[in-house]
């Protein structure tokens, strides 16, 4: 199984010193979390400093002319535009690399695992463990690009419980529960950016059902055509379990925004599930 949440209360670590820190500070210019010792701009060698220095500008100076001094002072100001430079919005923590590279030798194990009670070609597994492993990194990566998109914070981590039970699948019979970790969001969060942040995982599977099934008709019987209609069905299993609303789920975050836009998911889902079933019946 498959299971995401989106957090706002769980501890963060300082982006300049890592340390974990319960109520993070965010940075007006950069958009970044700090602790409390790093948490102005200068002291976190903020890359969008030249705001600070914008904003803490003293008014020009008065410039009075010494030839008439008794006319009217003149005056005059000089307003500056700075230009922004170029931000990065799309980052990945060391951390989050490694909880990441953890949560995908999980998934890939599972994926591998059932070659251990079905009867087909190592080749076809293989393969197949790969399309697994994808579909959930992609599922996952799509919530993280889409909330740091909205400017938050947000990185995937691991779970204790989670991680635990993904390990402990790999060596159990057909019964599997893949949910190594979530991702976590920090930073003002509305219903609908909520829903638009929940709905980017299983929309990304439902493209990738449809990308395999493309792929599968091109190929037609063989190996490949195999392994891809299967990844089709995958995916689309992935993008249904999700669309459930019920408890983490993302299907509840995006049937409280938009009941409209939660129902065309998870049907188009749940017809993308029933064609590849009934496609490999064949």
């Amino acid at each position: 199984m498959f299971s995401h949440s989106l957090g706002s209360g769980n501890p963060v670590k300082c982006q300049h010193c890592e340390q974990d820190v319960a109520l993070p500070f965010k940075c007006p210019f950069c958009s970044h979390y700090f602790c409390s010792e790093h948490r102005l701009p200068e002291n976190h060698a903020c890359p969008e400093y030249w705001k600070a220095k914008a904003v803490r500008r003293e008014a020009p100076p008065r410039v009075i002319s010494e030839s008439a001094p008794k006319q009217k002072p003149y005056e005059y100001t000089i307003t500056y535009t700075p230009q922004r430079p170029s931000a990065k919005l799309f980052w990945f923590s060391l951390t989050e690399l490694k909880h990441l590279t953890i949560s995908v030798l999980l998934v890939l194990g599972v994926g591998l695992s059932f070659a251990l009670y079905v009867e087909v070609s190592p080749q076809i597994f293989v393969g197949l463990a790969i399309l697994f492993t994808a579909s959930f990194f992609l599922h996952e990566l799509a919530h993280k690009l889409y909330a740091q998109h909205y400017g938050l914070w947000a990185e995937f981590r691991l779970t204790m419980f989670g991680a635990l039970m993904t390990l402990l699948s790999i060596g159990l019979p057909f019964f599997k529960i893949i949910a190594p970790g979530v991702v976590f969001i920090l930073g003002p969060v509305t219903k609908e950016t909520a829903g638009k942040i929940a709905l980017a995982g299983p929309l990304t599977n439902i493209m990738l059902s449809l990308v395999c099934i493309a792929v599968a008709f091109g190929l037609s019987n063989t190996f490949f055509g195999i392994v891809v209609i299967i990844g089709a069905w995958i995916n689309a299993f992935i993008a249904i379990f999700n669309l459930i609303p019920f408890g983490l789920m993302d299907g509840l975050k995006v049937f409280w925004w938009n009941k409209i836009v939660w129902a065309i998911a998870f049907s188009a889902s749940l017809i993308l599930g029933v064609f590849t079933y009934m496609y490999l019946l064949k």
